[in-house]
């Protein structure tokens, strides 16, 4: 008992207290920030590997930026992450940032089907579908319930089978042999239920957006209750969204 006191001692307090307002620092990329400095656009937009910059005026998708950081590297003085990792968002286009905004990326509390808070603001219950992922966004996932993070004291938890499932986190760009085990495993889920993508590759396909080895079809058909945005998402990011999602501020 003396030596487990002293590991206990030795390792100090574990767990984040406060996951609402918890503190990150760099490497940390997360929110960015464009300011209204002028330069050559279309070398920016050269830089990004993704595609996840536009023009006209600049703007950041943070739906296929891989948080790779060269641009910011590059053009220091146009791009910068901040070590905001509350960037989940209900709305696609929300997740688009513009040069000159600094507001905060929060999930749209107007844009919220009613029973979502109203069924699962005590306990939510999720099945992971990777769906052609590369274990990034899985492992992240699996994070979320560690000791230091401890998910599980919100309600949230991942359950084996769908069918005791309230929704559906997808990572991977939704590979073709993925594209009907996912609507299979989404379909096995009764109703009401969420539907979740998490990281880039979910949101946008990622680098392999063009690959003719993914098919994205299935989502023209269900309604994205949440866009949690990284490569991969950092727990922090996954907990504050569905908290975000299904808990009243």
């Amino acid at each position: 008992m003396i030596e487990e006191i002293k590991i206990l001692i030795h390792n100090g307090r574990q767990y984040i207290p406060d996951l609402r307002n918890a503190k990150l620092k760099s490497p940390f990329r997360g929110r960015p920030e464009i300011s209204t400095a002028k330069l050559d656009e279309q070398a920016l937009a050269a830089v990004c590997p993704l595609g996840a910059i536009y023009l006209n005026p600049v703007r950041l998708d943070m739906g296929k930026c891989a948080f790779c950081g060269e641009c910011a590297f590059a053009f220091p003085e146009k791009i910068k992450f901040t070590t905001d990792f509350r960037i989940s968002s209900n709305k696609r286009e929300d997740l688009i940032v513009k040069e000159g905004d600094s507001h905060e990326i929060r999930v749209d509390e107007s844009s919220i089907r009613p029973e979502i808070k109203k069924i699962f603001s005590k306990s939510l219950k999720l099945r992971q579908v990777s769906a052609g992922g590369d274990n990034s966004c899985e492992t992240e996932l699996g994070a979320c319930g560690n000791a230091n993070f401890d998910m599980g004291r919100f309600g949230i938890e991942f359950t084996a089978s769908p069918r005791h499932a309230d929704g559906i986190v997808v990572t991977g760009p939704i590979s073709e042999n993925m594209a009907e085990p996912l609507q299979i495993a989404w379909e096995a889920i009764p109703e009401p239920k969420i539907f979740v993508l998490c990281g880039v590759d979910a949101i946008s396909g990622g680098i392999f957006a063009d690959s003719p080895a993914i098919n994205r079809s299935f989502l023209e058909k269900v309604h994205v209750d949440l866009f949690i945005p990284g490569n991969p998402s950092h727990p922090l990011t996954i907990i504050n969204g569905l908290l975000d999602l299904t808990r009243s501020k």
